[in-house]
């Protein structure tokens, strides 16, 4: 198949860490460059926000990456970017329109991809599957007043779900939000986020390690320093687990941390708890900088207040490691409550704590559920498992849109970006009358 991919503000080529670079990143990345790998030819198209970067960069054999103009060649924040996103879909249908260069499938990731995607399908009648990462309802319910997402955001994912061919949800929990939004159930396939379980793996000489370790309990946090992440929580947690040291992986590179707002509310936050010498907030690092911190913790901790899905904690399982995790969103998939993981409620430091002490008094559950963690990772979460999986819900899509007439395509030129910018920023299509593709599947064992 040839695949183009769309992901206006997430690149596969960003460096992790920064405030809107993450797990999108990684999915991205690490999806097209596996598809690639089955023999799929995959361009991924992300807006240009620096003028320097070369039209297009080839990755891998069967893999680049596009840079696309829309809006200023500077880096803006996503809650910015809806405005550009007009100019992202036209240079798009413009690309696309030339003699055999349309892709077989357009698969769109976040909502602003999707509205990029959406107005130049629809004039070509690609096929187009989205997968939103993150739904502008939760966050809203969640931030309040604090969401910085643009006030239309809810109505034009709503708009998605009715007008895309396919959702590709990445966990059983956001199938209830998107049904909820309006999308139909028979067009939701589930398929998770993945990770590399060659890179993630167990450490063989970690029992050596750790038996020269002392008694104290090494817990890790992974994860943007963003307030939903959650990771206040497991620093009032440490004022009653007393035996819990905490590194914090995320925000800028360590050198920048100082200026980085979150950063400092943390760190000031420890010293006023009395803990700030048993947490260390190291910055952004690498993915094999993360894997050797997985390897050395005793336990990884993702406790935000919601999660879509949540790379970390199958990395972590990757790397045999258990996970304590907030029972939200995709942890509720990802993480088997007493057999991989346990889970708790999100925002409760106290049952955080409870969940530490019962780790540092019992090594060995530790031991057994980063085990388990292990197998389940394999056998679930692996990239090639997972872009298989993708392939088979792209020619699903194919293969029932091939017998309907084009006369049913999506609207005209833009109409999905008409009124971008205006107070209310949307506009009504009609009904999609794409055929349902099948019956949603999960994969998972829970």
């Amino acid at each position: 198949m040839k695949i183009a991919m769309i992901s206006e503000h997430a690149s596969p080529l960003a460096t992790l860490g920064s405030v809107d670079a993450g797990g999108q990143n990684v999915h991205v990345a690490s999806l097209a460059e596996r598809l690639a790998h089955q023999g799929h030819t995959v361009s991924v198209y992300t807006r240009r926000d620096d003028a320097a970067l070369p039209p297009v960069v080839t990755v891998a054999p069967g893999l680049e990456v596009v840079h696309v103009d829309a809006g200023p060649a500077t880096r803006l924040p996503k809650d910015d970017l809806l405005p550009h996103m007009r100019a992202f879909g036209n240079e798009l249908f413009a690309a696309w329109s030339r003699p055999g260069a349309a892709p077989d499938i357009v698969h769109a990731h976040f909502w602003m991809s999707g509205l990029a995607g959406l107005s130049s399908t629809g004039r070509l009648d690609i096929p187009l599957v989205q997968t939103f990462h993150a739904l502008g309802s939760v966050k809203r319910r969640h931030q309040g007043d604090d969401d910085t997402s643009p006030p239309q955001r809810i109505d034009l994912e709503r708009l998605l779900c009715a007008e895309v061919d396919l959702v590709i949800a990445t966990c059983s929990d956001e199938v209830t939000e998107l049904t909820a939004l309006g999308a139909a159930a028979d067009r939701i396939d589930v398929v998770p986020c993945g990770v590399d379980i060659g890179r993630f793996r167990p450490d063989l000489r970690r029992g050596r390690r750790a038996a020269h370790r002392g008694d104290r309990l090494h817990a890790l946090s992974v994860g943007r320093l963003v307030e939903r992440k959650g990771i206040e929580t497991v620093i009032r947690s440490l004022v009653d687990a007393v035996d819990v040291d905490l590194v914090v992986i995320g925000g800028p590179p360590a050198a920048e941390l100082g200026g980085d707002p979150e950063a400092r509310r943390l760190r000031d936050l420890a010293d006023a708890l009395g803990v700030g010498q048993r947490v260390e907030l190291v910055g952004g690092i690498d993915q094999q900088g993360v894997r050797d911190a997985m390897h050395a913790a005793d336990v990884v901790v993702c406790d935000p207040w919601y999660e879509p899905f949540g790379i970390v904690p199958i990395e972590a399982a990757a790397c045999g490691r258990p996970v304590i995790g907030s029972a939200v969103g995709g942890l509720l998939d990802s993480v088997v409550h007493e057999r991989t993981g346990l889970l708790v409620p999100p925002r409760d430091p106290a049952a955080l704590a409870a969940a530490f002490k019962r780790l540092h008094s019992d090594r060995r559950l530790g031991e057994s559920l980063g085990s388990a963690g292990r197998i389940r990772a394999e056998r679930l979460y692996g990239w090639s498992t997972v872009a298989r999986r993708t392939a088979h819900a792209y020619e699903n899509v194919i293969d029932a849109r091939s017998g309907r007439d084009r006369s049913d395509a999506r609207g005209g030129p833009g109409h999905v970006l008409d009124g971008v910018g205006s107070p209310t920023g949307t506009t009504r299509t009609r009904p999609s009358t794409r055929e349902p593709i099948g019956p949603r599947t999960t994969g998972e064992d829970r």
